[in-house]
């Protein structure tokens, strides 16, 4: 792996110094899935409701963020048609087997759902007839893309409607990052704050939720700025329409960000600095919106092994029931946690 150096002022630059670092790829078959979760989520009246997410297997994002390692599970050639709308039928399959009622679905692709190399526009009316019977569908999309592919796939959801009752309301998450505009070019997430806003309203404008993803400790932001940037980016997302917040631990893992953390640019957020962030985040958002964290691969994030469990299951509280609750104490009594 190529040595750190100085990281580029240039986004060309910077997508070089992000390839270069990564490990090697898996071969993976694009017609199936990486896997079918289902989780307990709040609603926006205050009630918690089942929600799937299928892990889909397509094309590779077309941009190369700093901090991203989804490209591991893309694959590099376009999508076939009929791919995507296979795995999500499978995904729906498996969470009716399970016969766990879910009201909802995640279609997470690692990417841009209405990148049409990753999802084909023809497999939306497929995709949607998957998702008859469900009341919301939640896609990932980058700013630029936010458009005509998304009247297409309100197109398919409303024939649905015809066919199979209500309306199934589609939202859509998009990866905000950070409010703070250094950090963000040099994430090389290719859009401004002011671009995302445009985007934001353009799906107002659809009659779309809109879901931001917030990075806890993101890169390129000063240790003792971090909590300042937090709220700020709370405030931006929450401005722009957001009606759920998602906060993403930042981690290593993908070679780019192992090399800005030798460079002095990123530290690894610890399991107290996310407590604190999403302390600081649910509490700037109550009355306006939900703020979950994300606890996927929170072991990796936490130094004590004896209450990691009792931490995790105050965070899933947390996110259940939107407020903040005391500390959970840790059973060995190793160590103080954050109050």
């Amino acid at each position: 792996m190529p040595e750190p150096d100085a990281y580029p002022a240039s986004a060309s630059g910077r997508d070089r110094f992000i390839v270069e670092r990564r490990g090697p790829r898996s071969p993976l078959d694009p017609w199936r899935h990486q896997g079918v979760l289902v989780e307990d989520e709040r609603t926006a009246d205050g009630t918690a409701t089942a929600m799937a997410t299928v892990f889909l297997t397509g094309r590779e994002c077309p941009w190369r963020c700093a901090m991203c390692d989804l490209w591991k599970y893309t694959t590099v050639t376009d999508s076939p048609a009929g791919a995507i709308a296979a795995q999500v039928a499978a995904a729906r399959t498996i969470v009716q087997d399970r016969r766990v009622p879910v009201s909802g679905m995640k279609l997470y692709n690692a990417g841009s759902f209405f990148d049409p190399r990753a999802v084909p526009d023809t497999d939306y009316d497929d995709v949607a007839a998957a998702l008859a019977g469900l009341s919301q569908v939640i896609v990932e999309s980058h700013p630029a893309l936010i458009g005509p592919r998304v009247d297409r796939l309100l197109g398919s959801l409303a024939r649905r409607r015809s066919l199979h009752g209500p309306a199934i309301q589609l939202e859509v998450a998009m990866g905000l990052e950070t409010a703070h505009p250094a950090a963000l070019d040099r994430l090389n997430k290719r859009f401004t704050l002011e671009q995302f806003e445009r985007a934001a309203r353009s799906l107002e404008e659809r009659g779309v939720a809109l879901r931001v993803f917030l990075l806890i400790a993101p890169p390129f932001v000063a240790a003792h700025e971090q909590d300042v940037w937090l709220l700020a980016s709370v405030d931006a997302a929450l401005a722009c329409g957001a009606g759920v917040i998602s906060l993403v631990p930042t981690r290593p893992g993908n070679g780019a960000m192992e090399a800005l953390a030798a460079m002095g640019s990123f530290t690894t957020p610890d399991l107290d600095e996310i407590e604190r962030s999403f302390a600081l985040a649910l509490t700037r958002a109550t009355g306006r919106g939900r703020v979950f964290v994300d606890l996927w691969d929170l072991d990796r994030f936490a130094d004590c092994p004896h209450c990691l469990a009792q931490r995790r299951d105050r965070l899933k509280t947390m996110n259940l029931e939107q407020r903040v609750l005391p500390a959970a104490a840790c059973p060995s009594g190793r160590h103080a946690v954050l109050q």
